[in-house]
């Protein structure tokens, strides 16, 4: 019986501690001051100024250079492009610009009525660079009615992986020639 009394005691301190913190906020009077023309300059308060940052100027990375396809994404912007452009035949069903993942759904080509393919790209970073780029081709035939999985060429991935990187250089050397 006598736990039971302390815990009363307990939840009965914590409500009287409570109620006397908030009660005593009470009495505490501010006044909302809206800056006129001459207080937001003079008085060094401009509230329409630079703002600060508690994590610190440019987040928890800090500033980065953009550069060499860097952007808002999470991964390298002509690596992206390029592997969208690359597979814009094929209808997507995911596409994750910060973790850098495309994902296509089954195409079926129509002059191979019983094969279908599906594609996996993952962007492996913010360089443009020859590994930053890895495919996996998925292909499927039909065989009495049924969709089974097949096997795919060794090179397959490999040569998408060629082409999008083809694709990410011809669109970097445009994007180095608007700068100009």
């Amino acid at each position: 019986m006598s736990a039971f009394k302390s815990k009363i005691y307990s939840v009965a301190l914590i409500l009287a501690v409570s109620t006397g913190v908030l009660t005593g906020c009470n009495g505490i009077k501010t006044e909302a001051k809206y800056p006129s023309g001459l207080d937001r300059n003079m008085t060094g308060n401009n509230i329409y100024g630079k703002k600060e940052s508690v994590i610190g100027e440019g987040g928890f990375l800090g500033k980065r250079k953009k550069s060499d396809g860097e952007s808002a994404i999470g991964v390298n912007s002509f690596l992206w492009r390029a592997t969208l452009d690359t597979v814009s035949f094929m209808p997507l069903a995911s596409a994750d610009p910060f973790g850098g993942v495309i994902l296509t759904d089954w195409y079926t080509d129509p002059q191979k009525p019983n094969e279908r393919v599906k594609i996996n790209a993952f962007i492996m970073g913010r360089e443009l660079k020859a590994n930053g780029i890895r495919v996996r081709t998925f292909r499927q035939v039909r065989k009495g009615g049924e969709w089974r999985d097949a096997n795919v060429s060794e090179d397959t991935s490999s040569k998408l992986e060629d082409a999008i990187l083809i694709r990410a250089r011809e669109l970097r050397i445009a994007n180095l020639a608007d700068e100009r």
